[in-house]
């Protein structure tokens, strides 16, 4: 290897048999929490900002697709440069770059000047999630990994099941942009959590531009980082149409399609957990095949049972706690498959997310306009299956040599 890699675990005195490190998790958590907020309120704000900037909602929208291209490009590449940074410097400086790109948006006059707080926003949640979830690793110990990783990216899940709500009703009812306001207080809150309670030297992989050229070159990592990729882009040919699908069959309202979002929000928080028990219990490799036959199982069921709207309320929460159940077996597979290129490696799996999302919204425009709603199952599944092969091929042991 390039760089050696020191081992956090014996060398962080928080890593032991037990939590020791939870209350600086929970910051963590905290921190990804006001990230994830400030990603995805933006869902629920398109008519207030198209209403109030005097564009239309295919503009508003730009405000995700320019955040989510943002990220994507900027995450790993911000991580391989600041790597040689002290941890709790990187993670208070990604936090106060955030929360400033936050309070621009807040202060902003038109789409323009919005967009670019967007993007500020982005380079900043780049810095801060990947470092979130090493340092967590680090702090927890090999042991306790899976639940350390919950733990941490419990704030993100908890952020779409609560925050974005939250964000949504602020916004219709006192404007859009006091919930970004609100996010820059969050991000305030949590760099200055972050800087107070993070020990310092917290020891992890040296990040880089070799390391992360290194990654890109890695047959097996790259594919190994692509299931992010092809798993989130199968949920989300459909998840970016529940709504409608579910304001179709079943002529919900508004109230009916917000408990819909919310069985799906409370879903998520608790396949966090789920998946950490499991990661912890079976691994992360049989945790993730477990969870792609699900999708494969389920994808299909929802757009093609007729169901009662209890039946397909229940499969709802269920698919949710499946489907988000895979982010920490994810982690921790990618921090066993190269230790000394973590930093690199959750930098494009958080990008992995921001690709996945974009790309199964616009396949699940596509199948919703050529096949209906009773496509978007079986077109989603499709790509779990697509993940699957990807666990397979990974599985299949490398030739001597």
């Amino acid at each position: 290897m390039a760089q050696p890699h020191v081992s956090a675990p014996a060398t962080t005195p928080a890593a032991s048999g037990s939590l020791q490190a939870r209350p600086q998790l929970m910051w963590l958590a905290l921190a990804n929490f006001a990230v994830g907020m400030g990603a995805f309120v933006v869902i629920g704000l398109l008519s207030p900002v198209a209403t109030d900037l005097g564009i239309s909602r295919a503009q508003a929208a730009s405000l995700l697709t320019s955040y989510a291209i943002v990220y994507a490009i900027g995450s790993p590449l911000l991580v391989a440069l600041t790597g040689g940074l002290e941890q709790r410097l990187a993670l208070t400086l990604g936090m106060a770059v955030f929360g400033g790109g936050a309070l621009a948006a807040a202060l902003s006059s038109g789409l323009t000047a919005v967009l670019a707080a967007r993007c500020v926003m982005a380079l900043g949640a780049g810095l801060v999630t990947p470092v979130a979830a090493t340092v967590g690793v680090a702090l927890a110990g090999a042991a306790q990994r899976g639940r350390a990783l919950a733990v941490v990216f419990g704030g993100l899940t908890l952020a779409q099941a609560l925050g974005v709500p939250l964000g949504a009703w602020i916004g219709y009812a006192y404007g859009w942009r006091l919930a970004f306001g609100l996010v820059a207080v969050l991000a305030a809150v949590s760099a200055a959590a972050l800087a107070l309670s993070l020990p310092r030297g917290v020891q992890v992989a040296v990040a880089s531009l070799a390391s992360l050229k290194a990654v890109l070159t890695s047959l097996t990592q790259s594919v190994a980082v692509s299931f992010t990729a092809l798993f989130i882009g199968g949920l989300y040919v459909l998840y970016t149409f529940l709504a409608a699908l579910v304001e179709a069959r079943y002529q919900l309202g508004r109230d009916g399609v917000t408990v819909m979002l919310g069985v799906f929000g409370v879903g998520a928080v608790v396949g966090n957990s789920v998946g950490g028990l499991l990661t912890d219990r079976i691994g992360p490799q049989r945790t993730l095949l477990l969870l792609c036959t699900a999708q494969l199982l389920l994808l299909p069921a929802l757009s093609l049972l007729p169901l009662n709207l209890w039946a397909f309320g229940a499969l709802v929460g269920f698919w949710s706690v499946c489907c988000w159940s895979f982010m920490v077996p994810q982690q921790a597979r990618l921090a066993l498959l190269a230790p000394e290129r973590i930093p690199v490696l959750f930098a494009l799996n958080a990008a992995a997310i921001y690709v996945g999302s974009s790309a199964g919204s616009a396949l699940g425009g596509l199948t919703l306009r050529t096949l209906g709603f009773d496509g978007l199952g079986p077109i989603g599944a499709l790509l779990a299956l697509l993940a699957l092969g990807s666990l397979r091929w990974r599985a299949t042991p490398a030739p001597p040599g």
